[in-house]
């Protein structure tokens, strides 16, 4: 769709600075000082004493929130979006805000991590309440929501589940969900890459299998992961095995954080072998979506609307993980809206012309 620009009103971008306390010291380092940029939709200046319903987008992968600001060619981006939603008549004004929640490991699953940081209680503690100060919204959980594509599709529907007094409403676009077709057939490529930054490099002859696989039986580090971070942090452009080895690790240090552990997590698998850890997976399967519905059905009940969807070539196989989700929520007598679409994982964002007008209308 070719867009010409600035043929209705356009709203503003706000841009706050939030000095976060649950943050500050966090174990990678990164940034406990950050901006909220925040779209403000053309009615907000109209009428003062009128308050709108807020919601949060939440990024995925490598992405922030700033980036749904930026230009795009012959496209909009997530302000011009809304914008030109609200104009057509298609949704009721609302205050969309755009969290920073990037890390280190090239974001988060806006979950709690020893290994990470506490983005879930970063959300909804501060950022819930510092959102609710500075703007005219309508504070209160049955008038905000959350959406997200890919990593922030997860946090989406697992704040809907764990974290549901904070959110009326959320939208999941391609949510990762069914670990064991989603991340497994990774591991293999992932470990790959990681063998390029062992210490002792292989040579042609006899190999001592047993010592080899004795080294990270228990899903630790031999000092591999390590130095392929180091690697990561000291260039500019990862290749794209590289980040994708990358989120194989941020995945480990969301499901699997142990802070005895060496870089605060521990792996599913062997590094030599590849053999998968029955113990360290169980506890990636925990956080599973598909295996989450029956802990939470009464939350995700409690929602005034859950929209789901997913294009059925999406590359990373989730069409197969969303429609389990579909048919757990079905079990469970969760109601939800689930969609399917002729897509991949990728360019998909026309799908927010569905998912934010069924958001909009389910907060006012």
């Amino acid at each position: 769709m070719t867009i010409k620009r600035a043929r209705w009103p356009s709203g503003r971008v706000e841009t706050l600075q939030h000095e976060s306390k649950l943050l500050r010291g966090n174990p990678l380092g990164d940034p406990h000082v950050r901006q909220l940029h925040t779209w403000l939709p053309p009615q907000y200046d109209d009428n003062s004493d009128q308050r709108f319903p807020v919601l949060f987008c939440l990024a995925g992968f490598l992405g922030s929130g700033p980036g749904h600001l930026n230009w795009r060619n012959f496209d909009e981006n997530l302000p011009e979006r809304a914008a030109r939603l609200i104009h057509e008549g298609s949704m009721a004004p609302v205050i969309i805000v755009f969290p920073d929640c990037f890390t280190a490991l090239g974001g988060n699953q806006y979950i709690n991590s020893s290994a990470i940081g506490p983005y879930a209680d970063y959300l909804t503690r501060e950022l819930v309440p510092f959102v609710d100060q500075h703007f005219r919204t309508k504070a209160d959980r049955r008038h905000r929501g959350c959406f997200g594509k890919s990593s922030g599709g997860y946090g989406a529907i697992v704040h809907g589940m764990k974290y549901a007094k904070y959110w009326g409403a959320i939208a999941n676009h391609s949510g990762d969900s069914y670990f064991d077709w989603v991340y497994l057939p990774d591991w293999p490529a992932a470990l790959d890459v990681l063998a390029r930054h062992r210490r002792r490099k292989t040579s042609a002859g006899r190999v001592d299998v047993p010592k080899l696989a004795a080294a990270t039986a228990e899903g630790t580090d031999d000092g591999r992961v390590r130095r392929f971070l180091q690697h990561i942090w000291r260039k500019p452009n990862p290749t794209p095995a590289e980040a994708h080895c990358l989120l194989q690790l941020a995945m480990a240090a969301s499901y699997d954080p142990d802070p005895e552990a060496p870089n605060g997590f521990l792996l599913p698998c062997n590094l030599d072998t590849g053999e998968m850890i029955t113990t360290r997976w169980r506890r990636w399967q925990k956080h599973d979506p598909i295996n989450m519905v029956s802990r939470y059905a009464d939350k995700l009940r409690s929602l005034r609307g859950l929209f789901i969807d997913c294009g059925w070539r999406d590359q990373y196989r989730i069409h197969y993980g969303t429609r389990l989700l579909s048919l757990r929520l079905h079990e469970h007598e969760v109601e939800h809206r689930y969609e399917e679409f002729d897509g991949t994982h990728s360019g998909i964002d026309y799908r927010l012309d569905t998912s934010l007008p069924y958001l909009v209308k389910a907060l006012r």
